[in-house]
């Protein structure tokens, strides 16, 4: 008989619905970034290597500081490590607001904004949804809370293209910083007991089983260490179009207002691909579901890339682009959970995330440097069509079937 799901006094309606709000509020403003890279960059004479590389240790840490937020998580509970990732994101934006030097914008937009969606992004409420749902509810509940953090993309790049706009960059960033700190109420929802395990959708968790063991035993699992390489791809894709597109559609002679329309477009088509994930998530084979979409967009990439640029060939590209965007989500973190339960499911889909963030940092950075070597962004549009190809070809061998466990670890009967 499976375990029954972490009890709480909060109703699903109303989990599923405060982490959704989280993962909105939490990724509206870190996929607005691109928007301030030119005025920046222009008001202190910098370079957008210099941007680049802020927004790239930003993916980093983010990635670096996932598997520890998602442990602490998972052994205390989600509430705490949620509001201290809402202060950190809060207070990075406003550093990033004043800097005035590299080193302040480092450290604001990189490290402290880092470090923050480490502890408060989307990744954290899956691993919640994970504890605190029962099974029914949890591949369209993963699917909705990417979905909610694609409408956070969708709505926040008009608001702060407003904001910029009519109040200037400075005030827009203080802004964003003050609706990240909402999280704090909202994370009441996704309070679970320290140490709470969950129902395992999976195998049935090893008593008393150690965060080294897990690990050990995850990174010795093939599939896993497939699914966790083709993730890379991912982050290397998204992140250099958040960072880097509004700056390439104007260097193509594009207005302000259509890089910020195109990432509102790849955030609202982001809504219905990750939902619509979600739900094919739960009728077909996800590796192959994963190779589909890495495959669709470096397609969708190849012909933005070959097309004259426009207004109409942007906002095509948002759309297409923006079904894939985040769609690899729920079939990710549904093969973890597959693969070894939920007991260490933040923690190990963490280390997915690492790798994906990896993939954000190289992409952002390699966009900024490869963009003042060449003066345009050519080279790293067609490395994201190549990592594509191979990523879906990596996922193609993953085994969908639970881990495989000694007797020794599996709970006495």
């Amino acid at each position: 008989m499976p375990a029954q799901p972490v009890r709480s006094r909060v109703a699903p309606e109303i989990i599923v619905l405060s982490g959704c709000l989280i993962a909105l509020i939490t990724f509206g403003p870190r996929a607005s970034a691109g928007l301030f890279q030119i005025p920046m960059t222009v008001e202190h004479g910098w370079g957008r290597d210099i941007f680049g590389l802020a927004i790239a240790v930003q993916n980093l840490l983010w990635g670096v500081g996932q598997p520890f937020a998602g442990a602490v998580a998972d052994r205390f509970g989600a509430f705490r490590v949620l509001c201290v990732g809402a202060i950190l994101y809060a207070v990075g934006l406003v550093v990033m607001a004043y800097a005035t030097t590299p080193g302040m914008l480092q450290l604001g937009a990189g490290v402290l904004i880092g470090f923050g969606l480490s502890g408060c992004s989307f990744n954290l409420v899956l691993g919640s949804f994970g504890k605190l749902l029962p099974e029914e509810w949890r591949p369209m509940a993963f699917g909705a809370g990417t979905a909610a953090g694609s409408f956070g993309q969708f709505l926040f790049p008009p608001i702060g293209n407003i904001l910029i706009d009519s109040m200037g960059w400075h005030q827009a960033l203080v802004i964003f910083a003050g609706s990240v700190l909402l999280v704090l109420p909202l994370s009441l929802a996704l309070a679970t007991r320290p140490g709470a395990k969950g129902a395992s959708a999976g195998p049935a968790a090893a008593p008393g089983q150690s965060i080294a063991q897990a690990l050990s035993e995850a990174f010795r699992h093939r599939s896993y260490v497939l699914l966790v390489l083709g993730f890379f791809t991912c982050g290397f894709q998204l992140a250099f179009i958040t960072a880097h597109l509004p700056a390439y559609l104007k260097d193509a002679g594009l207005s302000a207002a259509i890089g910020g329309w195109t990432l509102a477009v790849i955030g609202l088509a982001n809504a219905f691909g990750s939902l619509t994930s979600g739900w094919l998530s739960t009728r077909m084979s996800k590796r192959w579901l994963l190779a589909w979409i890495y495959l669709g967009r470096s397609v969708a990439i190849a012909a933005f890339i070959l097309l004259p640029a426009s207004p109409v060939t942007s906002i095509a590209f948002g759309i297409s682009i923006g079904l894939l965007w985040l769609s690899t989500v729920p079939p990710t973190s549904s093969l973890v959970m597959l693969m070894f339960g939920t007991r260490y499911m933040a923690m190990l889909y963490g280390f997915a995330f690492f790798s994906h963030q990896v993939g954000g940092f190289l992409g952002v950075w390699l966009g900024g440097e490869l963009y003042e070597i060449y003066g345009n962004y050519t080279l790293v549009w067609w490395l994201s069509i190549g990592l594509g190809i191979a990523s879906a070809l990596i996922n193609l061998p993953i085994k969908e079937v639970p881990v495989e466990r000694t007797p020794g670890l599996q709970p006495a009967e």
